[in-house]
């Protein structure tokens, strides 16, 4: 287990949480009717919502709106969103994991393939890619939480696999089948997560140049802006000096 792993956050670039509000809070609705649909409506009965819920709060979600979302799905006229994935290649070669909730597979199939191909990328088969990514549980901390020791320990002693902390926080990573039960025991000592849910990590990073980057972003903030949307993994890395320059 590497503590000070080289490993960067890959989810969402610097600055991703600036983008608009509403669009976040749908996303984040979204997953809290799904998970609330798919098991109990008890968050301490289930991990999925309760990891849901926790994203929210660490985004500043209105208490009145996370129950409602919950609320929503315990009524009948909850729509059916289906999770889809989607799989492709953006500028300079990078690898491109979309994941999405939808209630009009036609609709999203069409926005992603339209946001893809305008910036540069182009998706793949079911497969095409995903080869690349191991799938894992990733739990989130904000620096805040503790210091890179305190979280590294707490992480080995609670079962986790890998650990990785920067200025803007920790990730954790455990097995796919132990998330939930990873982060169970992380609360005692760390406190509630900001996040904790299945993702893929690359097994290998491909270096981005600028004129690339600056492309690559832009297919991002565009697949970001979707409502469908709820995640973009890659397996991209941009050099310090070129995100500076990208501002």
């Amino acid at each position: 287990m590497a503590g000070h792993s080289k490993f960067k956050n890959i989810m969402h670039r610097k600055g991703a949480q600036d983008k608009k509000r509403s669009s976040m809070f749908s996303k984040l609705s979204r997953e809290i009717t799904v998970a609330a649909k798919m098991g109990l409506p008890d968050p301490d009965m289930n991990p999925r919502l309760r990891a849901a819920i926790a994203a929210a709060k660490a985004q500043s979600m209105p208490k009145d709106n996370i129950q409602r979302s919950i609320d929503k799905a315990s009524r009948g006229d909850a729509e059916s969103y289906e999770e889809i994935r989607y799989e492709g290649f953006g500028p300079g070669g990078v690898s491109l994991i979309i994941e999405a909730l939808t209630d009009n597979r036609n609709r999203t199939a069409t926005n992603v393939r339209t946001a893809v191909s305008k910036n540069g990328g182009n998706l793949g088969a079911s497969g095409s890619v995903s080869h690349g990514f191991d799938r894992m549980g990733l739990i989130t901390y904000p620096a805040s939480a503790g210091d890179a020791e305190k979280v590294f320990e707490a992480a080995l002693e609670a079962g986790a696999e890998d650990v990785t902390s920067s200025e803007d926080g920790h990730e954790i990573w455990t097995e796919q089948g132990a998330l939930h039960e990873v982060a169970k025991a992380l609360e005692p000592v760390l406190g509630e997560a900001e996040g904790a849910k299945l993702a893929w990590r690359p097994q290998t990073m491909v270096d981005v140049a600028e004129d690339d980057a600056a492309t690559l972003f832009k297919l991002i903030d565009a697949l970001d802006d979707d409502d469908d949307v709820q995640t973009v993994w890659g397996n991209y890395e941009v050099a310090d000096e070129v995100m500076a320059k990208l501002g």
